[in-house]
């Protein structure tokens, strides 16, 4: 069984090194295939548990993050744990929270920050990073 995503699987956004990040909407049903080994989810309260290891970053819709140490902290440990394994970033709809992580992830991965929503939106959904702040967060993300 492999340990990352098949780049062309459901929501899956190669990033500039080859590594694989699935950004999924929670609202809708789980893809079929492999489960994640990790994931991060980003909402305004605690998600369900799941089968796998996660984490949860309080993040509310169409906002940014309310810690935004912890943010930085979550999104570098996916970034890291996605070198090897199928990690999954999701929000309830898996564009604007989602598409935002991904562009901070995208940034950890060598993409210039002016240039990274554009990257999320072309790799992974046209409407990723709903809000001007959340382009502004994935902007000024280091």
């Amino acid at each position: 069984m492999s340990a990352t995503w098949e780049p062309d699987a459901p929501g899956v956004l190669r990033l500039p090194s080859g590594r694989l990040v699935r950004g999924r909407g929670l609202r809708h049903p789980l893809p079929a295939g492999h489960e994640p080994q990790f994931g991060l989810y980003l909402l305004g309260r605690r998600p369900p548990a799941s089968g796998w290891e996660s984490r949860w970053l309080r993040w509310p819709d169409f906002r940014l993050p309310s810690d935004r140490a912890e943010a930085r902290e979550a999104l570098h440990q996916v970034w890291e744990r996605s070198a090897a394994e199928r990690v999954e970033v999701a929000c309830g709809g898996g564009q604007g929270r989602t598409g935002t992580a991904l562009g901070c992830l995208a940034v950890l991965d060598g993409v210039p920050p002016g240039e990274a929503v554009d990257y999320v939106r072309t790799h992974y959904a046209r409407r990723a990073v709903e809000t001007p702040w959340q382009r502004r967060y994935v902007k000024l993300f280091r």
